[in-house]
């Protein structure tokens, strides 16, 4: 899960990526970077860190021209390593590329294997290498039909935009596991990951980026190839956790699927109680439909820290660990003595769970029963989200009464799988891998 945004034909146009990248922070707090072009040279400026970290205003400066693709790194291939962030940039015989790559490959180790016994060096670790490689070794006189044949030899999950000197390329997988939409800017175009970025940077949403289509930006205009025959199964983990609330992701408001959930959850699987808690930020949403749904009363019983990074995300346990105690604290005045319900989006290693049950009964809560948005993750993702291996996933391994006993609830529960499609809608076909363990692009590596 990472964020990609680009800008084709907007005047400082790294200025704005910058901004948009910053609005889609919660992406991917690794690593942070911007390729811009002037038509003559592309101009790039990337850093391990967040946004604000990575750039300045001595290094956004040197970041001229009209078109620009930027990218926030969350690690599912790679190394934690600044030359694993985006954008990767070449030289090559039809001059100078940039790519931001949001997904997956899921046949990448064979085909670099295949390029390195070719003759081919690699810098990075990461997938999106490949992609550089393909293109520059393609035969084909221009640019787009290298794109392609490049994209006829790659497999998995990618929302993927390319930039040229006097061109910008955007692409989603024919499966369109990651969102990528398109707006409008004054006279220019912009692509990013989510809708939010617009609503920053004041673009108007045009429309999504179709699975399996491939969008040419080129001499302020823009023109739309159907690469591959589109077999939509699109993330709904994007729905439940990734997104954020104000955004809209295929056609949808995140923020009134979320609260869908949370009525599905309180008409499943009711419970006696005094209030109604969510884990910030993630339940928040989902914890106002189960109030709404139940009448039980909405309460923030648990506060935050802003400054502390999404845990979820963080690469170690140990870190994971010691950030749950930073991140979230108590009112003990408002829970103390009561019987909570407690929203959360997910379940993965149960260690998170487990702390804020123990934090909660520490701080006088009479009762904890635990309530998730979504179904038991049971299967690791292999489409851009670093789930851990189907070991380490506690649903994989205990039924829902043994993790209850493992995270100290008084009760849990898991929306169903039925709950969770009655409130996205049945209109769209999702990728539910990491719930059903049907994967639509098996892994080759």
């Amino acid at each position: 899960m990472c964020s990609v945004i680009g800008l084709y034909n907007v005047p400082e146009a790294a200025k704005y990526a910058y901004f948009g990248l910053f609005s889609l922070q919660h992406r991917g707090q690794e690593a942070a970077g911007i390729a811009s072009s002037d038509k003559e040279r592309i101009h790039i400026v990337k850093g391990r860190g967040l946004v604000t970290q990575v750039f300045n205003e001595d290094k956004l400066s040197k970041l001229t021209g009209s078109s620009a693709v930027g990218h926030t790194r969350y690690s599912t291939a790679g190394e934690d390593s600044v030359l694993d962030a985006q954008p990767i940039f070449a030289r090559y015989d039809l001059g100078q590329i940039a790519v931001v790559h949001n997904g997956n490959l899921t046949n990448a180790k064979e085909v670099r294997k295949k390029l390195i016994k070719e003759g081919a060096i690699f810098q990075t670790f990461m997938d999106t290498e490949n992609l550089i490689h393909l293109i520059a070794r393609s035969q084909k006189e221009h640019l787009y039909d290298r794109i392609i044949e490049a994209l006829q030899q790659i497999e998995g999950a990618y929302s993927l935009i390319i930039l040229s000197r006097k061109k910008m390329f955007a692409v989603r997988d024919p499966h369109g596991f990651r969102p990528l939409s398109l707006g409008k800017l004054g006279d220019g175009w912009v692509v990013a990951s989510e809708t939010c970025a617009f609503d920053l940077i004041g673009a108007e949403f045009v429309r999504d980026i179709r699975p399996g289509e491939m969008v040419v930006f080129e001499e302020g205009e823009l023109r739309s190839i159907q690469v591959f025959e589109p077999t939509p199964h699109k993330c709904i983990f994007e729905y439940i956790y990734f997104a954020r609330p104000d955004s809209n992701i295929f056609g949808k408001s995140v923020y009134e699927l979320r609260k869908a959930m949370g009525r599905e959850l309180a008409k499943e699987y009711p419970v006696d109680a005094d209030m109604v808690v969510p884990v910030p930020d993630s339940g928040v949403a989902a914890a106002i439909g189960y109030a709404e749904e139940s009448g039980i009363p909405f309460e923030l019983g648990i506060i935050r820290n802003h400054y502390v990074g999404r845990t979820f995300i963080e690469p170690t346990q140990a870190i994971r660990d010691l950030k749950v105690k930073m991140k979230l604290n108590p009112i003990k005045n408002v829970i103390k003595g009561k019987r909570l319900v407690v929203i959360d989006d997910s379940i993965v290693r149960g260690t998170t769970s487990k702390k804020i049950v123990n934090i909660l009964k520490e701080f006088g809560a009479k009762e904890v029963h635990m309530r998730i948005s979504a179904p038991p993750t049971t299967g690791p993702c292999y489409y851009g989200v670093d789930t851990p291996t189907k070991e380490e996933l506690i649903s994989s391994r205990y039924s829902v009464e043994e993790t209850r006993k493992y995270i100290g609830a008084d009760t849990l529960a898991y929306l169903s799988i039925d709950g969770l499609l009655r409130s996205v809608g049945n209109d769209l076909s999702y990728c539910m891998a990491c719930f059903d363990g049907n994967y639509p692009v098996p892994l080759k590596n």
